[in-house]
């Protein structure tokens, strides 16, 4: 049965393109549309709050085929944030316009809107600052190098500057990829507008943008809870003026990949783990080890060897092994975190 003929809206298997329609020449071009785009449609007519509120659940991107005002009534008590809302584009059902109405950059809705352009031979229309005078989109060029910015509002000032003034002035700890035209080097961390940082330093002047460059070396016993980690792993943070939004992964040792309380707390912060055996672990040169931690696992230590396997080579051990109730925790610098992202050359 359709998904359009059943009562809950639930996005098929790759599917993540919702048409929506109300109107007879609407559900025409909708249908089309859906098929052209590889999506679902929905005739809504007499039913839209309850469609729109199940595909906003259920898809990434919607393409409404009805009048802009219709949307924006319908649609303006399921908005959250525009890190989380879909995608929404308003077509008319002649396919004159395609207007990204929500979430253009993040969300993918101005390249949506120009899939729909392209498909019925319309226009898009596009309206935000970035696109129409020629500017980065901050927010889509840090998603791509996995920067998550420490302060959301001061995030947002600094989008605003660049609209304003065209330019934007950078320190990076770290070695990053040609930087756009409207993104200037800077020699000054403390006057930068935007600073790449695996510290928890605040900028002076601008804002703080995390790399994901860090990892944490975990060790535990067993059935130590995942509330207990993540307090460890805080404090671990705190203790040395690291910001945890720039974990990249974990690391223990191949005894703990059934460790329930280590696999819950990845789980809860979106890591990924990596797992060393002891003699792995036992290459590690440098690291003081200790008998218990031998007897009990064959490696002579798992957190400072772990965290610096993890971070791979060229590696520092930036917070040295920090003993908690039940946890272990050290944290490695990655030399280069954005050494996989090969888009033109590296900006020292």
């Amino acid at each position: 049965m359709p998904a359009s003929a059943t009562n809950t809206v639930e996005a098929r298997p790759g599917r993540s393109l919702a048409v929506v329609a109300v109107s007879r020449g609407g559900c025409v071009l909708g249908r089309c549309l859906a098929e052209t785009l590889d999506g679902d449609f929905f005739a809504a007519k007499g039913r839209l709050a309850r469609t729109m509120a199940e595909v906003w659940a259920n898809y990434r991107e919607m393409v409404c085929i009805m009048a802009t005002g219709i949307v924006v009534r319908t649609v303006a008590p399921l908005l959250r944030d525009k890190a989380l809302d879909p995608a929404v584009v308003v077509c008319d059902e002649l396919g004159h316009f395609a207007i990204s109405l929500l979430s253009g950059h993040l969300g993918g809705a101005n390249q949506l809107a120009r899939r729909v352009a392209a498909a019925t031979g319309g226009q898009a229309v596009l309206t935000t600052a970035s696109d129409v005078l020629g500017r980065t989109a901050l927010d889509l060029w840090c998603r791509d190098l996995g920067l998550v910015p420490g302060d959301k509002a001061a995030f947002t000032r600094a989008m605003g500057r660049l609209v304003d003034h065209g330019a934007l002035t950078l320190w990076s700890r770290y070695p990053l990829p040609e930087l756009p035209p409207d993104l200037h080097p800077h020699l000054d961390r403390a006057t930068a507008e935007l600073v790449v940082d695996s510290r928890a330093v605040p900028a002076e002047r601008g804002v703080v943008l995390h790399p994901r460059a860090l990892v944490v070396g975990i060790g535990c016993n067993r059935g130590t809870a995942a509330g207990s980690i993540a307090a460890a792993v805080e404090s671990t943070c705190a203790a040395h003026g690291l910001a945890p939004q720039a974990i990249a992964r974990l690391a223990s040792i191949d005894l703990k990949r059934d460790e329930a309380g280590l696999l819950a707390y990845a789980r809860s912060q979106g890591l990924a783990i990596d797992f060393y055996d002891k003699d792995a672990l036992n290459r590690v040169e440098g690291i003081a080890g200790s008998a218990i931690v031998q007897r009990a696992t064959g490696a002579r230590a798992v957190a400072e060897p772990a965290a610096l396997l993890g971070a791979g080579p060229g590696a520092a051990l930036l917070a040295a092994k920090m003993k908690w109730t039940d946890v272990t925790t050290a944290v490695a610098e990655i030399a280069d975190p954005f050494a996989t992202i090969t888009q033109g050359t590296r900006t020292p």
